[in-house]
């Protein structure tokens, strides 16, 4: 029984392989910076670090260290110039691991993990110009240590979670309305569930899902379903078969379910890619093997244009005879899982954040690896920020990737021009205003109908990844 079941990893890491080579012609892998390259350099960018594309086409993020103070919000452009948008002094936050989310202002909200007057940590907002405001600072009471950024739900309130804090000290959920008024939602009591480390998502119910890296029945961790108005379910918990730890976020996917990854447990113990349905219905897809895969998926992973699905691997992988130091992963939406990149140090390690920019390509930072090391880096240098061209198609994103008639919606993607075409699924918009070459605000026109955005710009058509939602109720 056991040579057999050495046979069969055997060639099941033999067909990886093959399809690693397959899939990787002509992708590519370009260092765009080395983080410590210079005295006040943002360093060492960790989980949740969370990647946001802004108006401007640029991308902006933040790092808990460096950047002149206690950690700063960053943009860097897609050709790789890197620039500090604001540098937290600790009385303003400290620690800014989460990264930032786009509001529907185009402005960026996000949250420190400590700090503050209370060193609980903060929500902020902070112009692409890089004008800070402090919307709450965290007591403990009411949440500790909020890791990840908050989200903007359909009502335009904002919705996050903090690792601990709240009346049994295991984390919250939160909301913070337009009107700035704060509300504990929901205080974890690790039977429920503790230690919510990522940013939620609002799924196509209206209610947000999120996980817990630890607690519920078994101990190790639960995805979760939160209504608006904070009513708490349990939707799935984790046993030692199933994953341990949670840590990344969930995704909803164009075929209605839910994805994640948790960061440990499975059948090989690197972690697994998971599915639920919003009913609760669980499906393990894949178990991370090691040096076939990668291990330790902590950011859980994205569904990109060409409808495959993406992801980073914190550790392992074959590091090309240099040192496994993490891979990017692609699966089909078959569940096939291949390794398309393998990380060494020298290119940098241990990654954790993935974005597709409306251009089509993956972009991600490391914790650690890369040339760069100003002091104070961790060991093994500073990490870097990357690109990874894997020959995927361009597309427009929609903020919010809803409405009802007569309302405006952005449009991120590139190439617009003052003869840029809007369509909700075919009907033209009332009216296009243009913001340079990557943004577009389009008006909601009567006729339209759920389905796709299209902008066209001479013989070029991008499309939506998801399909816009037409609302007959006039506060959304």
């Amino acid at each position: 029984m056991h040579r057999r079941q050495n046979l069969l990893l055997s060639l099941n890491v033999l067909v990886a392989m093959i399809l690693a080579t397959v899939a990787a012609s002509g992708q590519s892998y370009t260092v765009m910076y080395n983080f410590g390259s210079k005295a006040g350099d943002p360093i060492n960018p960790d989980y949740s670090g969370v990647i946001a594309q802004g108006r401007d086409g640029n991308l902006y993020t933040t790092a808990p260290l460096g950047g002149g103070g206690h950690g700063a919000i960053f943009k860097i452009t897609p050709s790789g110039t890197l620039s500090i948008v604001h540098s937290f002094s600790g009385t303003d936050g400290s620690s800014p691991s989460g990264g930032v989310t786009l509001g529907r202002d185009g402005n960026f909200y996000g949250t420190t993990q400590s700090g503050g007057a209370n060193s609980a940590g903060t929500i902020f907002r902070v112009t692409p110009g890089g004008t800070l405001t402090t919307l709450h600072v965290f007591t403990g009471a009411d949440g500790d240590a909020p890791f990840a950024p908050p989200i903007q739900g359909t009502d335009g309130n904002w919705y996050g979670t903090t690792f601990s804090g709240g009346t049994n000290s295991a984390g919250t959920v939160y909301k913070y309305t337009q009107a700035g008024v704060f509300t504990t939602l929901y205080s974890f009591d690790d039977t429920h569930g503790q230690a919510p480390f990522d940013e939620l998502v609002q799924a196509s119910d209206g209610n947000f899902y999120g996980t817990t890296s630890l607690g519920g029945a078994n101990g190790y961790g639960e995805v979760f379903k939160i209504t608006p108005a904070g009513v708490f379910t349990v939707v799935h918990a984790f046993d030692i078969n199933d994953g341990e730890q949670p840590y990344g976020p969930l995704i909803q996917a164009n075929d209605g379910f839910l994805y994640g990854t948790t960061a440990i447990g499975g059948r090989y113990g690197g972690g697994v890619v998971f599915r639920i349905s919003l009913a609760g219905t669980f499906t393990l897809l894949r178990s991370m093997i090691n040096v076939t895969y990668g291990s330790v998926p902590f950011e859980g992973v994205i569904q990109a244009s060409d409808g495959n699905f993406y992801g980073a691997n914190n550790g392992g992988g074959a590091g090309k005879g240099q040192g496994a130091a993490g891979t990017i992963f692609e699966m089909t939406p078959k569940y096939v899982v291949s390794p398309i990149f393998d990380f060494t140090l020298a290119e940098g390690g241990a990654p954790f954040a993935l974005l597709q920019h409306t251009n089509g390509i993956l972009y991600g930072d490391t914790y650690q690896g890369g040339s760069g090391n100003v002091s104070p880096c961790k060991t093994e240098a500073c990490g870097v920020f990357y690109s990874f061209g894997a020959n995927l198609p361009a597309f427009v994103r929609a903020l919010p990737n809803f409405g009802k008639v007569g309302s405006k919606i952005g449009i991120l993607g590139q190439g617009f021009s003052a003869s840029s075409v809007v369509l909700f699924n075919g009907v033209p918009a009332t009216a296009v205003t243009r913001t340079g070459t990557t943004f577009l605000l389009a008006t909601v026109p009567a006729g339209a109908s759920d389905g796709y955005v299209t902008v066209t710009t001479g013989t070029t058509t991008l499309k939506s990844l998801k399909k816009f939602t037409v609302h007959s109720s006039s506060s959304q």
